[in-house]
């Protein structure tokens, strides 16, 4: 089915575009990267249909999806992994915030912590190789993350208090370098991208 779908795609923008080979592969790998996400999010939401918690998972992709756009993180190499982790943690966690559990703001303060030292975390497909763009990633992903702690700590809303828990909590995981070495994927990407600059310029 996917296959159907890209070659379908890519046969229109062959047939109008004279676009070379490395050209073509980078529009099918993002076309590959959209359908793989399009493709979670209706089965993800199938599934709070299903088990009631379709709002709080709304809410959750809203919060976390901020963080993230500023944190980063890692990505697992493979579709199926991809699949499997998505599944669980978009499933298990709106079904956490619905049951309205008590947050530890030691442990969001902790979190916050985590933030502050190891974001923003990039990918190897993704290195963030400017050394400008690291600091304002790093800074709004802090002042994001404090917002969140102070709307935690102050509402009476546990729905919401748990949603920013739990987003803080998801990205503070995902930007670890353990949680990189355990999935076998490499850390501080940017920093080989350095280390090339350097040879070239005592090279030089």
């Amino acid at each position: 089915m996917k296959n159907k779908i890209l070659d379908f795609i890519m046969n229109n923008i062959t047939k109008y575009n004279n676009y070379n080979d490395v050209k073509l592969k980078e529009i099918r790998y993002g076309l590959e990267s959209l359908y793989l996400s399009i493709s979670k999010v209706i089965t993800i939401l199938i599934i709070s249909i299903f088990i009631h918690t379709t709002k709080y998972l709304c809410l959750f992709f809203i919060t976390f999806g901020l963080l993230r756009l500023v944190a980063f993180g890692l990505h697992t190499n493979k579709t199926i992994e991809c699949w499997i982790g998505s599944l669980s943690i978009f499933t298990l966690i709106p079904y956490l915030i619905k049951d309205n559990i008590m947050i530890n703001y030691t442990l969001s303060i902790i979190l916050l912590i985590i933030i502050c030292i190891y974001a923003p975390s990039d990918t190897k497909k993704r290195p963030l190789i400017n050394k400008k763009k690291r600091l304002i990633y790093k800074v709004l992903s802090i002042i994001l993350s404090i917002i969140y702690i102070i709307i935690i700590i102050t509402t009476n809303n546990l729905i919401f208090k748990n949603t920013l828990f739990f987003s803080l909590l998801l990205e503070s995981i995902l930007i670890l370098p353990t949680s990189y070495k355990l999935l076998g994927l490499t850390y501080n990407n940017y920093t080989s991208y350095k280390r090339k600059e350097d040879r070239n310029e005592s090279s030089n």
